[in-house]
C-alpha cells in the first residue's frame, strides 16, 4: 500500500514537472541584438541570467538583482541587465525561500549566471551559479529573451 502511494506521488510530481510554463517574451529584434554579446559601455558591465534546461518545465521562478525583481524565468529563457561595477547579489525563488549568490562586476565585462532547477520535497527548487563567458554565450544562444 505504501509503495503505491509513493509511486502515485512520484507520478503526479513527474507530470507536474513535465508541463510547460510560459513567461512574457521580449521582441525578437531585441533578443537578436543582445546575442551579439557586445562589449558594455566603459563604465558598465553586462549581466545575462539564463535558464537553459527543460527540467522543471512547469515551473516559473522569480529572479532578483540587488533585491529588485527582474522577472520570472521559464525553461529556455534569459534576462539581460546592464549593471554598475561593484558587488551584486542575484537571488532566485526556491522551494523554501530564496537562494542567492554575490559576485564582483568589473566595468567592460560580460557576466553570465545560470539558474537551474533542482529536485525539492514538494516542488522543484532553484539555484544559481556563475559560469564562464564561453559557456554562458553558448547557453544563452539556446534561449529567448524574457521581459
Amino acid at each position: 500500500m505504501i509503495k503505491r502511494v509513493i509511486l502515485a506521488a512520484g507520478l503526479i510530481f513527474a507530470i507536474f514537472l513535465s508541463g510547460c510554463a510560459t513567461v512574457p517574451m521580449a521582441p525578437l529584434e531585441q533578443d537578436t541584438a543582445l546575442k551579439k554579446f557586445s562589449q558594455p559601455l566603459p563604465d558598465k558591465a553586462n549581466l545575462y541570467i539564463y535558464r537553459s534546461s527543460s527540467f522543471g518545465s512547469a515551473l516559473t521562478k522569480k529572479l532578483y538583482i540587488d533585491d529588485e525583481l527582474l522577472g520570472e524565468t521559464a525553461p529556455k529563457t534569459y534576462f539581460f541587465k546592464e549593471i554598475e561595477p561593484g558587488e551584486h547579489k542575484i537571488a532566485t525563488q526556491s522551494e523554501f525561500g530564496d537562494n542567492s549568490i554575490t559576485f564582483q562586476a568589473e566595468s567592460g565585462r560580460n557576466y553570465f549566471c545560470e539558474q537551474y532547477i533542482k529536485l525539492g520535497v514538494f516542488v522543484g527548487g532553484a539555484n544559481l551559479k556563475m559560469v564562464s563567458e564561453e559557456e554562458g554565450m553558448k547557453q544563452v544562444m539556446k534561449c529567448g529573451l524574457a521581459k
